[in-house]
């Protein structure tokens, strides 16, 4: 136990003493380097990095409704479609049950108000069409299925369309979008409000079970576009007088339960090097996708790193600490742009060889821990670069015993509700090649 303690007081020690050292290590490869008569820092180590496809992401309860679609020259065709149950905010027309200017309401027309959350990916230059079709299945809760609903999930619906608009994406410079819809909806909708046919909401459910909103294959959509659970399906109606107060009335639906909407997105890689990819529980190689491995926001794609030669750390002395180790990934330097740009970070998990997620990595302090983007670009552009710290976790595996080693899994932030992508270099990559750089403190 004193021994132990002693250890710990020596490490210490050398984290005061040369976290400055440590700050200004070069980010290009020199094997094995004696930082002074203490700390040795290696970053030769092999590590392993794959893609890997999770079977499914929870889109539901996400507060926004993800529409659109773009082909991508690297991961292929990607298409999201919102499902959601509309409720409206009472059964009837007008004020009151005895309200005297029902037999007079004159239906003017129904309107999808979807308001923008400026969330966008893709190219939003070109010309979208959005189509609108009824639900013929009810949205049920996961309460009511003792389920959630996936990015794989999916209802049926009428495929007669009943209502579209073409636009071009201005996600944000526009505060919402509206589609107006097929009068003959909106009247049979109208009519058995001002007939009271409702007499639960329930009941309401069953003749009018949502929407679903999808973009028109035919227009080939370049972008993907994120609207707030705050849309709302508006009936415009009037009262037949003489009278010019009267009109413009309206009546709103609105997405009252958030767990009854969700996004179903899908990715199409035919034709690309991820046509291949196994199932859930395995991995594809970067060796074999042009030494790159790839992750992709709402579709399942994420990136496994494994470190099979860790405990060849031993071999410089059998007993020894990690006092820090710094992940090093390059996004490969020709897959984003304008149109596919990096985001500011992205997030990490340990799990096991199944690719069962077992926890969040988290820093000294408790926060999540991120792997922040380095953008400072140089002409070469080959000083952009995601950073994570994961000594605590190596060390972890470094001490254990048996067969069972933990795989690190990268993936974007806000995977379940976007649909961002990025290409990350293999140890292979001649230009663009992660780096692993461990801080060992071998010790008697």
């Amino acid at each position: 136990m004193k021994k132990m303690l002693w250890v710990f007081i020596i490490i210490l020690g050398c984290i005061a003493c040369d976290s400055d050292v440590l700050d200004e290590i070069s980010e290009t490869g020199t094997g094995v380097m004696q930082i002074n008569d203490k700390i040795v820092m290696l970053d030769t180590l092999s590590v392993r990095v794959s893609t890997i496809n999770f079977d499914s992401l929870q889109t539901s309860s996400t507060s926004r409704l993800l529409i659109g679609g773009y082909t991508d020259p690297i991961y292929g065709k990607v298409r999201s479609q919102s499902y959601f149950e509309f409720s409206p905010t009472s059964l009837k027309l007008g004020s009151s049950d005895s309200d005297t200017y029902t037999p007079n309401y004159v239906f003017d027309s129904i309107v999808l108000i979807l308001k923008n959350d400026r969330y966008y990916y893709g190219d939003t230059t070109q010309l979208q069409r959005l189509q609108v079709f009824k639900l013929t299945q009810k949205v049920k809760s996961p309460a009511e299925t003792t389920t959630a609903f996936y990015n794989t999930s999916t209802l049926n619906y009428d495929p007669s369309a009943i209502g579209n608009k073409s636009f071009y994406p201005r996600p944000k410079e526009n505060d919402s979008l509206s589609i107006r819809l097929n009068d003959t909806f909106g009247q049979d909708v109208f009519l058995k409000l001002k007939n009271f046919e409702f007499g639960d909401i329930n009941q309401f459910h069953d003749y009018f079970k949502g929407l679903v909103i999808q973009a028109d294959e035919s227009l080939l959509p370049a972008s993907v576009c994120g609207y707030n659970t705050s849309s709302v399906l508006r009936l415009y109606y009037s009262i037949n007088d003489d009278s010019d107060e009267n009109d413009n009335l309206t009546k709103d639906f609105a997405i009252t339960d958030v767990a009854k909407q969700f996004n179903r997105i899908s990715l199409d890689r035919t034709g690309t090097v991820l046509q291949n990819l196994p199932n859930s529980n395995s991995y594809l190689n970067s060796t074999l996708t042009n030494n790159a491995a790839f992750i992709q926001s709402g579709t399942g794609l994420a990136c496994r790193i494994d470190f099979p030669y860790l405990k060849s750390l031993y071999s410089i002395d059998h007993k020894g600490i990690i006092v820090d180790a710094k992940l090093i990934l390059k996004p490969i330097r020709t897959s984003h742009n304008k149109q596919y740009p990096l985001k500011d970070s992205l997030r990490i998990y340990s799990a096991d060889h199944l690719n069962r997620i077992n926890s969040k990595l988290y820093t000294a302090t408790g926060d999540d821990l991120l792997g922040q983007l380095n953008d400072v670009s140089n002409e070469f552009g080959d000083n952009v670069y995601y950073t994570f710290s994961i000594g605590t976790f190596l060390n972890k595996e470094l001490s254990k015993d048996g067969n069972n080693p933990y795989s690190l899994i990268i993936t974007l932030p806000d995977y379940q509700k976007t649909v961002n992508r990025i290409a990350i270099g293999g140890q292979n990559n001649s230009e663009d090649r992660i780096i692993l750089k461990v801080y060992y403190l071998p010790y008697k």
